[in-house]
């Protein structure tokens, strides 16, 4: 993505603020320099649940797609979002880390939840949810975290049925 991709104007887009580990596969996944990111976790893959929310999404297509999740600080943007397979990939507009607003040092002492606050007050995200199994540190309590179990993610159908509603209502 481009520098002009960042300066997408946010306040009226539909946003999902979205983890990955967790998420849209097993949270046991680690990089390793060399051999690149892995699932350690048998009988799971990569991003073996994001066909659930592509699914979740198709009926709206104006959601766009911010990424949350730590992929995208400590292996980059570009990288995280090529990761994820289509018809996500195409919905990303963003991530809550970007170097140029905030040192890595700075960001990595904020919980989840203070992260994603602090991108939607920072970028003017009025219609917006997140999906993610960290709960710490969401001071806005107004149901808009879908959080799922590490180890289900999106495969659970209650998480699914949550989605829904926060779609519904953006």
């Amino acid at each position: 993505m481009s520098d002009a991709g960042w300066d997408l104007a946010l306040e009226n887009i539909p946003i999902c603020l979205l983890d990955y580990d967790g998420v849209l596969h097993h949270d046991e996944v680690y990089y390793k320099p060399g051999a690149g990111v892995f699932m350690n976790e048998g009988g799971h893959e990569l991003f073996e649940w994001s066909h659930i929310l592509a699914d979740l999404l198709e009926p709206y297509p104006d959601v766009k797609i911010v990424l949350s999740t730590s992929w995208a600080r400590m292996l980059g943007f570009e990288y995280a979002r090529a990761a994820l397979p289509e018809p996500l990939r195409s919905r990303v507009v963003g991530a809550t880390f970007n170097n140029r607003d905030i040192q890595k040092a700075d960001f990595d002492f904020m919980s989840r939840g203070i992260q994603v606050e602090w991108y939607v007050k920072r970028r003017g995200v009025r219609r917006w949810f997140a999906i993610d199994d960290d709960s710490d540190g969401w001071t806005l309590d107004d149901g808009r975290l879908v959080r799922t179990q590490s180890h289900l993610g999106l495969s659970e159908t209650a998480v699914q049925e949550e989605v829904r509603r926060a779609l519904a209502l953006l």
